[in-house]
Order: structure tokens, then C-alpha cells, then sequence
């Protein structure tokens, strides 16, 4: 199924740079996921004992703002195919395209406790000259690390927490 995400998001990224509208796409799917994912929708959108032309109609008589036809098309073409669960991958994939397109890069930083607003902003900023991108940074609290920090930045990842330097010290301890 990550195939049919990536290629949904594909399409609709071509789409949305072709349109030039590859930020109020971007806006629409995150509406559209929270449609999509909203458990009271999907027992009617889902739904198999529902005609599929219920199921269809049911999309259209939304009414959701700030969505334009061609996202209510994609809705009812997830809703058709029995694919609707796949929209937070379709969502999250084309966010990595278009930020890609844009020379962002996403990161995602976790402590122990949480950041301040200004030790939040700074790193961005390091990470953003260290890389020479836009670093889009996303900031989450998990106190099992005990502290220091977890730094995934794309497909690297940087575990400089004290719960990681005890891990390694044990299994010194043990080898010798």
C-alpha cells in the first residue's frame, strides 16, 4: 500500500506544480486527512453495506472550505477505490516531495523535557546553516531518554541521550 501512496502523492505533486498551487495543496490534504481520519467519517465513507453512490454523494455534500474540485475529486477517488486510509501517507509523502522541491528539510528533535521557544529556535537555526537548508523542525518530548537529545534529521539519526550513553557503557561493562 506505501506504493499507491507514493504514487498518489506523486500525482498530485506534478499537479500542483503545474498549477502552481503546490502550498494550497499542501494546506488541502492536511483538511483532507482530518476528514479522512475523523472516525465518524469513515464509518459512512468506509462503510460496505452503504451504495457507493451514497458513499460518493456523502463526499460531495461536505462542503469543506478551502477545498477546491480537484481535491473533493481525490476524496472521492480514495473513497471509490476503498483506499481513504491511505491519505496520511499520501499526505505525509507529498510533504517530503514538496519540501524536496523547496530545499527544506524536516527534522525532528527530542528531550527529555521540553524545549524553550528561544533553545527551540536556535537549533533550527544551527541545523539550517550546518545543512545550508530550510530546516522545518518539529520539537518532541520523551522522558525515557533521561536527557540530552535525539536528533533525526531525514534518514539520519543522532542519539546523543544519556538512556543511549548508559546503553553503550553496559554493554562495555558486560564485554569486559
Amino acid at each position: 500500500m506505501a506504493g499507491s501512496a507514493s504514487r498518489y502523492a506523486r500525482a498530485i505533486f506534478e499537479l500542483a506544480q503545474e498549477e502552481g498551487r503546490v502550498e494550497e495543496w499542501s494546506r488541502e490534504l492536511e483538511v483532507i486527512s482530518s476528514v479522512l481520519e475523523n472516525p465518524a467519517a469513515r464509518a459512512i465513507l468506509d462503510n460496505p453495506s452503504l451504495a457507493g453512490e451514497t458513499r460518493q454523494q456523502a463526499v460531495g455534500e461536505l462542503g469543506l472550505p478551502g477545498i477546491r474540485p480537484p481535491g473533493v475529486n481525490l476524496m472521492r477517488l480514495l473513497v471509490a477505490s476503498g483506499r481513504t486510509g491511505l491519505i496520511g501517507d499520501i499526505s505525509e509523502q507529498y510533504a517530503a516531495l514538496a519540501d524536496e522541491s523547496a530545499g527544506r528539510v524536516r527534522a525532528t528533535v527530542t528531550t527529555a523535557i521540553p524545549l524553550s521557544e528561544p533553545d527551540r529556535e536556535s537549533l533550527g537555526r544551527d541545523l539550517s546553516r550546518q545543512l545550508g537548508k530550510d530546516v522545518r523542525l518539529e520539537a518532541r518530548v520523551d522522558p525515557s531518554i533521561l536527557g540530552g537529545l535525539v536528533l533525526q534529521v531525514g534518514d539520519r539519526l543522532t542519539d546523543a541521550s544519556v538512556a543511549a550513553r548508559l546503553e553503550q557503557l553496559r554493554r562495555q561493562v558486560l564485554v569486559k
